[in-house]
């Protein structure tokens, strides 16, 4: 069973910083892209940022220049770091990963639990 595990939300002043990570762990054969959405109160659920195995990223206009998306391919893990925080980036933060789990014959998505940002004025 494949699992993705969030961490390192919390509340912020505007103009702070916040690092959230995010650890797949279970039967896994290979890990695609990962990413970060986030849905704040009343909204669907967007896109943040996303990385490829390979390392390229993608951002969405709106956290561009503010927020860096990396990984550690090593340990199944993906970070955002969040610099130059706004109240309107509260939302509730998930981690996606598209994973090869081992001995299945495709590979799907997963989501992490989630992770409170709350950035204060």
């Amino acid at each position: 069973q494949v699992q993705l595990v969030e961490s390192g939300g919390g509340l912020v002043q505007a103009g702070g910083s916040l690092r959230l990570s995010c650890a797949a762990s279970g039967n896994i054969y290979k890990i695609n892209d990962m990413g970060w959405y986030r849905q704040a109160p009343g909204k669907q659920r967007e896109l943040v940022a996303t990385i490829t195995s390979g390392g390229s990223t993608n951002y969405a206009d709106s956290v561009k220049g503010r927020f860096t998306i990396s990984r550690a391919n090593a340990k199944n893990t993906v970070y955002l770091q969040m610099n130059s925080l706004k109240p309107e980036d509260t939302a509730v933060y998930y981690c996606n990963a598209d994973i090869w789990a081992m001995g299945s014959m495709l590979p799907r998505d997963y989501w992490g639990q989630g992770t409170q940002v709350t950035v204060s004025s």
